[in-house]
């Protein structure tokens, strides 16, 4: 296949990046807004909340590689992976209406609904998307064109982010008239139909190009032996995990620390910024807003310059830059709103180009297991490797809300000093020291450019003698 063969319609990109903009109204929702509403809006406890976000993070991320095996076993005429999506979105939705609904029970029944409807709607979001990530491994081999792929991917994404960070809490009050439990249940309604619509653009204007040679020697325990074989993989996905851990610690808590740290537990009294006076929902509403706008813009550039830097150099330098960003809100008082702003702005900028440059090397990833063993598993590539993410997000809201409860953090109160100390930890500090880490453990990562470009000729042959090339 040649550079020019290999190109994507843009339309087809498009199409595709529609699935991870349905994904996210969904995702930025859980990054940034469920553990608020399930402690000031739904009423259970910081230390409840931690352990049911631990132990059911966990149990969807296990659950993530038996979606990847049934998906990479799955012939039909819609292909391997759309399926999933056809017809996985409709319930998918309801059950995020359901998530968001708070019933009249007391507190042990009101504990159950919220495990029961999160823990089948994760796991609907798992038989959804992870089906639509590996879609990223077969529509093209040009690792170019993946990154370019990746872009649009995350620049839908992050368009999803900014419209959820600028409507969400505003919607929630409008249609819930005051009464901010049913303003969460209809906005989840208006959510569940906008991305059943996306997913399907996704269905339907996709196309896999990518047909591994038929291994008929295979099972669950050779895959994951395989899988674990894959020296890249294992590298990437521990450098994933910890770099989700930087990015989950502050997340799970950026609402807490405006509500606690920086409007001191007294969200009703406005705060002067730039002339004007800013309620709890409007600011941070602004602060998230302006974080994912600098995103889209971050990831539009990656895509711009995707064919002139290597992508492992380029992600070393801008999570550096990242890290550098988080870890001076240690330095902020309660007052600095703008530097708070700038940061925020200026963090998302460089670190919205990461999870680009990492779903890009997965597909490497993928490409080099079919190389080292014969057996292409793209979708048990991809649902591992988001099963890691799914770890780091249950180990992060567990630190982050068992620390606030050891300090004794309660919704709805004015802080204590160590509350707010926390929070100005769990903002800067904390997550700096994991991203370092993340750094140290990918500089082990043996991948490049040019290895990549070889193995894949090396494959198009394997492939074209055993009469399975892209179309």
């Amino acid at each position: 296949m040649t550079q020019k063969e290999s190109k994507l319609p843009f339309l087809e990109m498009l199409a595709f990046g529609c699935g991870d903009f349905a994904s996210v109204l969904y995702w930025q929702t859980y990054m940034r807004y469920l553990p608020y509403f399930y402690t000031d809006v739904f009423g259970i406890t910081a230390a409840a909340l931690a352990t049911m976000l631990f132990f059911s993070r966990l149990f969807d991320g296990f659950f993530d590689p038996v979606i990847g095996m049934l998906a990479d076993r799955t012939e039909t005429r819609w292909g391997k992976f759309r399926p999933f999506m056809l017809f996985g979105c409709v319930p998918f939705a309801i059950f995020g209406v359901l998530t968001f609904t708070t019933p009249g029970f007391g507190p042990a029944g009101k504990l159950i609904w919220a495990y029961l409807t999160y823990n089948a709607m994760m796991l609907l979001y798992t038989t959804v998307n992870i089906p639509y990530t590996a879609l990223l491994g077969v529509m093209t081999n040009n690792p170019v064109e993946r990154t370019r792929l990746s872009s649009i991917k995350f620049v839908c994404a992050f368009s999803a982010g900014m419209i959820v960070s600028a409507t969400l809490l505003p919607m929630v009050s409008w249609l819930g008239h005051g009464n901010q439990q049913h303003g969460w249940q209809l906005a989840f309604i208006v959510i569940g139909v906008v991305a059943i619509g996306f997913f399907l653009i996704t269905v339907f204007g996709t196309k896999e190009r990518i047909k591994p040679a038929h291994d008929a020697n295979t099972s669950v325990a050779r895959d994951l032996k395989l899988l674990f074989a894959n020296k890249a993989w294992v590298l990437l996905t521990i450098t994933t995990l910890l770099w989700i851990l930087f990015i989950a610690v502050r997340s799970s808590v950026s609402a807490h620390y405006f509500k606690y740290f920086v409007y001191n537990g007294s969200p009703e009294t406005p705060l002067a910024f730039v002339g004007q006076t800013f309620t709890l929902d409007t600011l941070l509403s602004a602060f998230n807003t302006l974080g994912q706008a600098a995103s889209v813009a971050g990831v539009i550039l990656i895509g711009l310059i995707a064919d002139k830097f290597p992508k492992r150099a380029l992600f070393v330098t801008l999570l550096i830059l990242q890290i550098s960003a988080t870890a001076s809100y240690y330095f902020l008082p309660a007052g600095s709103i703008g530097t708070i702003f700038i940061l925020e702005i200026l963090g998302s900028f460089v670190g919205a180009p990461l999870p680009v440059l990492l779903w890009a090397m997965y597909a490497d990833t993928a490409d080099y297991g079919e190389w080292q063993s014969g057996r292409r598993t793209t979708a048990l590539v991809f649902s591992a490797s988001l099963m890691s993410q799914k770890m780091g997000w249950a180990i992060a809201a567990f630190i982050a809300f068992q620390l606030l409860s050891f300090v004794g953090f309660k919704a709805n109160v004015v802080p204590s000093l160590e509350v707010k100390d926390s929070l100005v930890h769990l903002m800067s500090i904390i997550p700096a020291v994991l991203g370092v880490a993340s750094i140290v453990t990918f500089l082990f990562y043996p991948l490049n450019d040019k290895k990549v470009a070889a193995l894949n000729a090396e494959l198009k042959q394997r492939r074209e003698t055993a009469g399975t090339a892209p179309a």
